[in-house]
């Protein structure tokens, strides 16, 4: 396993890490397997391990408290994140320093820790001040609660500019991380996004880095969606809209280059989204140890130029500038 800095912090995470927002807690059999998964990546030098209080509406960090808890604390990065709902009062979701205060303690309790690694605003609140928010984050740190904070997709180019200006008009600890989607067939945070993290220092750490299963190869244009699937049972059916034809000829040229450079197609996808070195490292799912195995083998590959210039015809990516004239 490879390791990289989180932006311009000291901090060091495995390029690979394994997030908890797919984790089924469902019944002894699927808490086995996940509890095998979190072991297995480990094992495997996994260091960094992503989780929200949203999930499974706290289950999820307890059980990653839980498991976690049988290994020193100095040898895991574990991050959580703030903002949707926790209950039905009015200052029970969003950004604002009451909310943020409150939920940083429910986090904590449920995790069993001391502290979080890396807190993440889970998603921009336009009912609050930004500079409310970035205060009371700021403040977590002074206090011990969390040591790096950062932020999600929907912080924009222009916000995380006016971030940067409260930031330094405050002296405020600095914005570490940035958690968006990327994936080969989203790659929205190319236009402006990345260049702004690059300027400022502030790591990427993408989630959904195979669509949503769509780059692992399972997906093939005409044949039928394989039983158990995420595909037959998500419920916001994210993975369906995904399935176009369009997008499974595209999988079907990326499929035949992967195999020119030896990999499995979840490899080529991980390795590609690690090309780029502002990326700190890439979230992924995995319900099954046998899942992780293969998201794990991206870590240190690094993909010929003539295959990148290739998969970039495929992609048939072209960042957004208008022309006058």
């Amino acid at each position: 396993m490879k390791y990289r800095n989180v932006g311009k912090s000291g901090l060091k995470v495995s390029e690979i890490a394994l997030g908890s927002w797919m984790t089924d807690l469902q019944g002894n059999e699927m808490q086995q397997l996940a509890e095998d998964t979190v072991k297995l990546a480990f094992e495997k030098g996994v260091n960094f391990f992503d989780c929200a209080d949203a999930y499974s509406g706290g289950e999820a960090e307890k059980f990653l408290g839980r498991i976690l808890a049988k290994y020193p604390r100095s040898s895991y990065v574990v991050s959580s994140k703030v903002f949707f709902p926790m209950g039905p009062a009015a200052n029970d979701w969003g950004l604002s320093r009451k909310h943020i205060t409150d939920n940083i303690d429910r986090s904590l309790k449920n995790l069993g820790m001391d502290y979080i690694d890396l807190y993440y605003c889970h998603r921009f609140d336009p009912t609050t001040p930004m500079e409310e928010t970035l205060c009371a984050l700021s403040g977590l740190v002074d206090q011990g609660k969390i040591l790096y904070y950062g932020v999600s997709e929907e912080w924009s180019a222009a916000r995380l500019e006016k971030a940067q200006r409260i930031i330094r008009e405050n002296h405020l600890h600095p914005m570490t991380s940035l958690q968006p989607q990327y994936n080969m067939v989203d790659r929205y945070i190319e236009h402006e996004i990345t260049e702004v993290c690059e300027e400022y220092g502030i790591g990427i750490t993408p989630f959904s880095p195979l669509a949503q299963g769509l780059l692992t190869g399972k997906y093939r244009k005409g044949q039928p969606i394989p039983a158990g699937s995420r595909a037959t049972h998500q419920a916001d059916k994210q993975i369906n809209a995904l399935l176009t034809d369009e997008n499974l000829d595209k999988v079907e040229k990326l499929i035949e280059i992967a195999g020119e450079l030896g990999l499995g197609m979840p490899v080529l996808a991980l390795s590609w989204i690690l090309r780029k070195k502002i990326v700190s490292s890439v979230i992924t799912g995995a319900s099954r140890p046998q899942q992780l195995e293969k998201n794990i083998a991206a870590s240190g590959v690094e993909i010929p130029e003539d295959a990148l210039n290739r998969i970039d015809a495929i992609l048939g990516f072209r960042k957004f500038e208008r022309h006058v004239g």
